[in-house]
């Protein structure tokens, strides 16, 4: 995660007070020195030292609405919120760059939406365990929001029906959020079942299937190079009576011998084969 911060500095620029450590302002304070900063913003030429310092000082007095915006999230934990501020940094410096006086309203109102709306922007983009089509994710926040609303109103579980009318979706897309509301956490195998009769299990055990048919694959490996070291006639019986289902009979017309022949040679052909499998396991 790219660290963002601010450098603190000593700010004296023409008309403005000098703050030595704006990150220690306080935010009633911060409120009409960040007015002051941004009427000096809009007469200084950008990329100048005096630009670039009461820019940086704007930032620092107002790292407290960072502070603000990410404890909505202090559910994470306090090594995703150093993220969380650093992502909130970002917002914050997006909104005093874009941020007009002229607009008559306070710079705090206007930057908290910018502010949230990156540290979302992150969660959307990043905590996905799986990836999920960016309508599909859209759609479990919505989706969530609606059973929510449902519950409380139903008092009941609501039915796929229902929330696709309040959600103005079709069944088959609620469906599809609710699939996609899977990728968002996902669990190891390895995971222990907590409450397991043996407190040991995990939950590979209880997920999924024995597959007879991997051992054929071994198998079919096994018995390439027997069926590529036999002559070509008994190759030419096993494809007739395994490949195109032929009876021995058949087999016998198109060889010009007879079906007992056909099952004399099919019956040491198949044997060899046998003797080479259980030689190599």
């Amino acid at each position: 995660m790219t660290t963002v911060t601010a450098a603190k500095t000593s700010v004296d620029v023409a008309g403005l007070p000098e703050v030595v450590d704006p990150s220690k302002v306080a935010p009633k304070d911060a409120r009409g020195l960040s007015r002051l900063f941004f009427d000096q913003l809009a007469v200084l030429e950008e990329g100048t030292p005096e630009y670039s310092d009461a820019r940086n000082t704007l930032i620092e007095m107002n790292m407290s609405l960072v502070r603000y915006a990410a404890g909505r999230f202090r559910s994470r934990g306090p090594q995703e919120m150093e993220d969380i501020v650093q992502v909130g940094m970002i917002g914050l410096i997006k909104a005093i760059d874009r941020f007009e006086l002229t607009r008559e309203v306070e710079f705090t109102s206007f930057a908290i939406p910018y502010i949230v709306g990156e540290i979302k922007r992150f969660f959307r983009d990043t905590t996905w365990d799986v990836h999920v089509p960016r309508r599909l994710q859209e759609a479990r926040v919505q989706l969530a929001r609606a059973t929510d609303e449902l519950r409380s109103r139903l008092g009941r579980t609501s039915t796929v029906r229902e929330l696709a009318e309040l959600m103005s979706l079709p069944q088959a897309e609620v469906i599809e959020a609710r699939l996609a509301s899977n990728g968002y956490n996902s669990s190891s195998l390895d995971a222990a079942i907590h409450g397991s009769e043996d407190g040991e299990s995990a939950l590979q055990d209880f997920l999924g299937t024995e597959d007879t048919a991997l051992e054929l694959v071994e198998d079919f490996h096994a018995l390439a190079p027997m069926i590529a070291a036999l002559d070509e006639r008994d190759r030419q019986i096993l494809h007739m009576r395994f490949v195109d289902e032929l009876t021995q009979a058949q087999i016998g017309e198109r060889l010009g011998v007879s079906q007992m022949h056909v099952s004399r040679l099919l019956s040491r052909t198949l044997a060899r084969l046998r003797e080479g499998m259980l030689t190599t396991r």
